[in-house]
């Protein structure tokens, strides 16, 4: 009886997926906006951005690139700052964490990022990537890029309970296990010496109570205004990153990770 209700639970899950797939589909396509140039270019002085991970971080569903996660995020840099800001987008449609090894691969051996923010997860979870797979992936990176003097800011995975499109259960278990990834995601990123905001936090309540607002047109991917909330609430953390280099993070940060 157990063996034949798990795979009829299985089977509810599998029809569940693809009405969810099928209800989303790809009306943005599988290419973000190119939103790589020097953000405010006449303060000088610039400072070097570096975006890795997934659509979100590639600012898939903005349909300007000043609306993109890495143009907002270096534009609030720019002007909290006072320098420019070269930004670099690194991150991928459709990547899971290992795919970021292959990013940072992709970079000039001579580039050298003064901030590197990373946003991924969301494919993990939607692929059933086992969650120590996944972290181990990241902290990776964030080694790799902390050799390369960078400065590290991980967003962690959002919480997919706010993708009405997907039916239930599947919705609430996409909502349990993206938050036991963003759990294990935090530690091990906060382990590796970067700096951790948890998206499900500080922006999943706008994404779950203005799903109309913040979600674009495939109700998948954030709007203009999904990405503007989210890096208001990544760009704190990048600004405290970023100022506190060479200084060890603090014992505990705003979002309750042990800092090393």
């Amino acid at each position: 009886m157990g063996l034949t209700a798990a795979g009829g639970g299985r089977e509810v899950l599998r029809r569940q997926a693809a009405i969810a797939r099928r209800r989303i589909g790809k009306p943005l396509g599988e290419d973000a906006i190119d939103a790589d140039r020097r953000w405010k270019k006449t303060y000088g002085d610039p400072l070097r951005l570096l975006v890795l991970g997934d659509s979100i971080a590639a600012g898939l569903g903005a349909e300007r690139r000043k609306d993109t996660l890495g143009a907002r995020i270096a534009r609030g840099l720019a002007k909290e700052l006072h320098r420019s800001v070269d930004l670099r987008t690194a991150a991928v449609v459709g990547s899971e964490s290992s795919a970021l090894a292959g990013q940072l691969d992709g970079l000039p051996s001579s580039y050298r990022p003064d901030v590197a923010v990373i946003v991924v997860g969301g494919n993990d979870v939607t692929h059933r990537i086992p969650v120590t797979e996944s972290v181990d992936h990241l902290e990776k990176a964030v080694l790799r890029l902390r050799s390369r003097g960078a400065v590290v800011v991980v967003g962690t995975c959002p919480d997919l309970g706010a993708l009405r499109e997907v039916p239930q259960p599947l919705r609430a278990l996409g909502s349990r296990l993206s938050r036991q990834l963003a759990a294990a995601q935090g530690e091990a990123a906060s382990r590796a010496g970067a700096h951790v905001v948890v998206l499900a936090r500080v922006v999943g309540p706008f994404f779950l109570t203005n799903p109309d607002e913040m979600f674009s047109i495939d109700r998948f991917h954030p709007s203009a205004l999904g990405y503007k909330r989210t890096a208001k609430a990544v760009l704190p953390t990048v600004l405290a990153a970023y100022e506190s280099r060479g200084i060890p993070l603090a014992s505990v940060d705003a979002n309750g990770f042990t800092g090393k």
